[in-house]
């Protein structure tokens, strides 16, 4: 399963890793990328959320579900989820390797 809580207080998964929790629990996936970026293509269930908006809507998310973000690559998506950690949220993901991870592993993405 997944790694163990970083120091900053979120968790990597793979993607091997989200498709096993996506199949067993109910888990919210938030793509921080920007627009343009978001409509060369998402994974399906990624629900849009610009990282720059992050600190203004994350007050409106359950701070208890399991919460997965991604971003292209992975680093903006760590991001997120730290801020998220350190504002109480408490089951907090970050998908390595982001969307290039998710493709190349080959799998389906939507525009």
């Amino acid at each position: 399963m997944p790694s163990a809580i970083n120091s900053h207080g979120f968790r990597d998964v793979t993607v091997a890793e989200l498709q096993v929790m996506m199949m067993q629990d109910s888990v919210r996936l938030v793509d921080v990328r920007t627009d343009a970026e978001i409509a060369q293509g998402k994974i399906p269930q990624g629900e849009p959320l610009p990282l720059h908006l992050v600190p203004l809507k994350l007050a409106d998310m359950d701070k208890s579900a399991t919460t997965v973000f991604y971003c292209r690559s992975g680093g903006r998506s760590a991001q997120a989820a730290a801020f998220a950690a350190a504002n109480g949220f408490v089951d907090v993901y970050n998908l390595q390797g982001g969307i290039i991870a998710w493709v190349n592993a080959g799998l389906a993405v939507s525009v």
